[in-house]
């Protein structure tokens, strides 16, 4: 199947052409060009990435690939993310501010299908069932190793809720949380683990393309 992003290339160079600002910034943060940029034009695109070349202040070209993480699902998702990438280019250098969270919603599908995992774990592990199937459970539980390994998979869990919850603190502190919308965040992080920091991330991206938008 051919890449839908890179067959409408054309109409996405001319269309970025009237935004070279935008590009200008996607080239500075994202392609990590240090040097001062007189202008810059968006040679190729596809789901991938982004090739620009700048027309750099001291007369020479410069060619920066941006990468596009993660790769567009197709078209239509090009003008969301680029108004979302012109947001945090624009972020990162200091010409905008971040937009600030204000609302804190638990992601309940996400969170009990994570829950469901630890319960379905936990029977099983716990049936003590003379069934063929158990078999692996029983042994778990009934050997010194078993028990080790419960304990080590429990810690280890824990510690990786807890560095996704210094990371959801992180995103926390760049985007205004406040302290008790911000506490909500950390503390059902350490609970339910990545659907915080996933959803809160979504948050930020749709606070974003809407902070462009009403620029635009």
């Amino acid at each position: 199947m051919g890449d839908s992003v890179a067959e409408k290339a054309g109409f996405l160079k001319m269309y970025m052409s009237n935004h070279p600002d935008t590009l200008v910034a996607y080239a500075k943060w994202f392609g990590k060009v240090k040097e001062t940029i007189k202008t810059a034009e968006m040679t190729a695109i596809d789901s991938k990435s982004m090739t620009l070349t700048c027309q750099l202040q001291s007369g020479q070209t410069k060619v920066a690939v941006v990468p596009i993480e993660p790769p567009l699902r197709g078209y239509e998702d090009v003008k969301p993310r680029l108004l979302e990438m012109k947001a945090h280019a624009q972020e990162g250098l200091g010409m905008i501010k971040a937009p600030k969270i204000s609302t804190f919603t638990l992601p309940r599908q996400a969170v009990l299908s994570t829950a469901s995992v630890w319960i379905i774990s936990y029977c099983y592990l716990m049936s003590g069932s003379t069934l063929p199937f158990a078999g692996p459970a029983n042994w778990v539980t009934s050997s010194e190793i078993g028990r080790l390994f419960i304990a080590l998979s429990f810690w280890a869990a824990q510690t990786a809720h807890i560095l996704e919850s210094l990371y959801t603190l992180s995103l926390c502190r760049r985007h205004s949380t406040g302290f008790f919308l911000g506490a909500k965040y950390v503390f059902a992080t350490i609970i339910a683990g990545f659907p915080i920091w996933v959803d809160l991330r979504k948050k930020i991206q749709q606070a974003r393309i809407d902070s462009v938008m009403k620029i635009q």
